[in-house]
């Protein structure tokens, strides 16, 4: 098993990768196996952050958490074992790991921009070993930033700059879907990525595409939404249902050509809501919404915060212990765990939420 610690505290960048009705109240919280290194090597770590991006979070079956990253490769913490890393060395497709998901039969895969790779816990206690399968353009899967999801039915699905695509078994294959008719295009990095796939709670497939708007497949047809439905842009990066059946979009802004646009809305079945008076949801880049146990939807307002709508009132959190790593808020990853923890990936580390606002979790925790 491939263990290694950075002694190096990474400093923040500005650069960050990556939307309830109008009468809506707002609460604001902004008031109230590798050498054993040596003990001055492994106090630097402990404060040292996890990654600089955490991208993707998720608990695994078994209650063990894994973090995506970008450029450290995914790391899996268990409170007996601490914090592991795995990398290309392990035999990862890539060290970026934007899709995390657990398939029926128990492994995981990650995304990355080098493909997607299955991984067998089971089999790795067995030989006590990494046993890690990696899928590259030669098993049909092409494209940077894989994103994934296992559907109800056990289907994996990839979605990368190239499009989506559907795991056979054996090797992917492409999944065609068509283009809308858009009066305008324009795009954030290029058009046709499949920015996020999620299953709604009626079986429906739904793509967030860039410069395509949302798709959504139903098994046999095809149903695409756009601006002119009621999105904030055509750039779709996130989805999420709530406990009502709603599906919320989370849209970015276009670089080609350049477009003040994005934020959050809010689909029934049959017409959009925008959020035109909360700061940060119109004309800006959401590229996170996830819905928590409880059905509170979480919000993540580049520059500005994270929101959680509890179907009534959206409160602002935006207070961090670490505002060096923060400052753009850049929210790239949600996760709340089985004991109720909410994790949270940010340009800049992880950090888990206490209940008012956000703490920073270094190597060295806090973890429990």
């Amino acid at each position: 098993m491939h263990h290694w610690s950075l002694t190096l505290t990474i400093p923040m960048t500005s650069t960050v990768l990556f939307m309830a009705s109008c009468n809506a109240q707002v609460a604001s919280t902004t008031e109230g196996g590798a050498d054993t290194p040596s003990t001055l090597q492994q106090a630097t770590a402990d404060t040292a952050q996890i990654a600089a991006y955490v991208v993707a979070a998720f608990e695994d079956s078994k209650g063990n958490l894994w973090f995506g990253t970008v450029g450290d490769g995914v790391v899996r913490y268990t409170p007996d074992e601490g914090l592991t890393y795995f990398t290309t060395a392990d035999g990862l497709a890539g060290d970026e790991a934007p899709g995390i998901v657990e398939d029926h039969e128990g492994h995981l895969w990650f995304g990355s921009h080098s493909g997607a790779t299955r991984y067998d816990p089971s089999a790795a206690l067995r030989t006590g070993g990494n046993t890690f399968n990696a899928f590259h353009e030669a098993d049909g899967l092409h494209g940077m930033g894989c994103v994934l999801l296992v559907d109800s039915k056990g289907n994996l699905w990839a979605g990368t700059n190239d499009g989506a695509f559907r795991f056979d078994g054996t090797r992917f294959q492409e999944f065609d879907m068509p283009i809308p008719t858009i009066e305008t295009p324009s795009h954030k990095w290029v058009a046709g990525k499949v920015w996020d796939i999620v299953e709604d709670s009626k079986g429906n497939i739904w793509f967030g595409r860039d410069g395509y708007g949302a798709c959504k497949y139903d098994g046999k047809n095809f149903t695409h939404f756009t601006k002119k439905d009621g999105l904030c842009s055509n750039n779709v990066a996130s989805i999420a249902e709530d406990a009502q059946g709603n599906l919320w979009f989370g849209s970015i802004t276009s670089d080609f050509p350049p477009i003040k646009e994005g934020g959050l809305s809010r689909y029934d079945g049959n017409s959009f809501t925008r959020f035109p008076e909360m700061n940060g949801l119109t004309a800006n880049d959401i590229y996170t919404v996830y819905v928590d146990r409880s059905g509170h939807v979480w919000i993540g307002a580049v520059r500005v915060g994270a929101y959680r709508y509890d179907g009534k009132t959206f409160t602002l959190f935006d207070r961090t212990d670490r505002p060096d790593l923060t400052s753009t808020f850049g929210m790239q990853s949600v996760l709340e765990d089985s004991r109720g923890t909410m994790w949270f990936g940010f340009s800049g580390g992880l950090f888990r939420f206490d209940g008012s606002s956000f703490v920073n979790v270094t190597r060295g925790g806090p973890w429990e």
